[in-house]
């Protein structure tokens, strides 16, 4: 009887939560939709890709809202089930408030673990090739910056030539092993440096132990400086920002490339906040899950249920809010980056250890 009871709230619970993942889905189709329409109307392109990216881009989306999903979908189906008694035939067949709740928040904790590992790393890798089949399109670049195996690329367009700036290593703020090539209006090579390392901290370029093939009368003439200085487009601070989409980094690529991901030129703290970012991710549907339970198991009350759907969706908006304050403090460095990120889910926890306290008594 207790697994057939089990099954029937979990099936009964996934069906609201799918439901609510597949209403928010077919808004962001539709909203996003546009904004595609509206970046290719200028390029010559089938309707199909304006689609086909709408529809690997939303995803992503979606796994952000998942806390917020899981909270509406908790709050739907709890009112559900105390609004047709089947909330007071779960208590005769010996189904605690309590455990009701422990039902509903182990089984949203185990889901975000199942979405980090499953998940997410297919839509980080939709959201990847999202933004590389994009930037084909983009009229408006002029200079392109690409990390791949080969170490860091970037290509500006200057007066009247064009320069490619290859890099193999990155370490901090320098360079290593860069070449530079320049390439006038016809795309002939002008000048090659060649250089062992590059401090790239400002806009003006250092480099050190330099040599620079300089086309002149048809011949490439030699020469060698220990310091040498550029002036480019880009510098640490900025290259680095072009990477920091956490959206297109895996939980399973940050646990095993992590060395490898510094390598690539992404910083510690960036790596940090976003694995902590995701390990807490489980806890926060756990504990998003615990709120919901609070608020609709509070009274069995049908003339309050549209008082608590109005305290959900304030609870939903200060939540949010709470945390994106936390991280944007932990950004400025007015608190360290881990406990920016992990004290709103042990705020919300001493929240729900009360409420949850509270209903057991119900």
């Amino acid at each position: 009887m207790n697994k057939i009871i089990l099954s029937y709230i979990l099936k009964n619970f996934f069906k609201y939560f799918f439901l609510v993942v597949l209403t928010i889905y077919c808004f962001g189709i539709i909203l996003n939709l546009f904004e595609e329409i509206e970046f290719f109307k200028r390029v010559n392109v089938n309707i199909f890709l304006p689609l086909m990216l709408t529809t690997i881009f939303v995803p992503s989306i979606i796994l952000k809202l998942i806390p917020f999903i899981i909270f509406i979908s908790s709050m739907l189906y709890m009112h559900k089930i105390k609004n047709n008694k089947d909330f007071l035939t779960l208590k005769v067949n010996g189904y605690s408030s309590i455990k009701i709740f422990f039902i509903f928040a182990i089984t949203s904790f185990i889901l975000g673990w199942l979405i980090l590992l499953v998940i997410n790393p297919i839509t980080s890798s939709m959201l990847q090739f999202y933004e590389k089949t994009k930037s084909q399109y983009a009229l408006d670049i002029e200079h392109l910056v690409s990390f791949n195996k080969n170490g860091l690329w970037i290509k500006e367009n200057l007066n009247n030539e064009e320069r490619i700036v290859t890099a193999t290593k990155t370490q901090g703020e320098k360079l290593l092993d860069v070449q530079i090539f320049y390439f006038d209006e016809n795309y002939l090579l002008t000048k090659n440096i060649f250089s062992e390392k590059a401090n790239i901290s400002d806009f003006n370029w250092i480099l050190k132990d330099v040599t620079v093939f300089e086309l002149k009368n048809n011949i490439f003439e030699k020469k060698k400086f220990e310091d040498y200085q550029i002036k480019s487009n880009y510098n640490f601070k900025k290259i680095n920002s072009l990477f920091n989409n956490s959206d297109t980094l895996s939980f399973i690529d940050l646990v095993f490339n992590y060395e490898s991901l510094i390598n690539r030129g992404y910083t510690k703290n960036f790596l940090n906040q976003t694995l902590h970012s995701m390990l807490v991710f489980p806890f926060f549907l756990f504990l998003m899950t615990g709120i919901a339970s609070i608020l609709t198991m509070h009274t069995l009350k049908r003339s309050e249920n549209y008082k608590f759907i109005v305290v959900g969706l304030i609870t939903c908006v200060f939540v949010y809010y709470l945390k994106d304050l936390s991280i944007a403090l932990g950004k400025t460095g007015r608190l360290p980056i881990l406990l920016s990120i992990w004290s709103p889910i042990l705020t919300l926890g001493l929240f729900t250890f009360i409420g949850v306290l509270q209903i057991n008594e119900k």
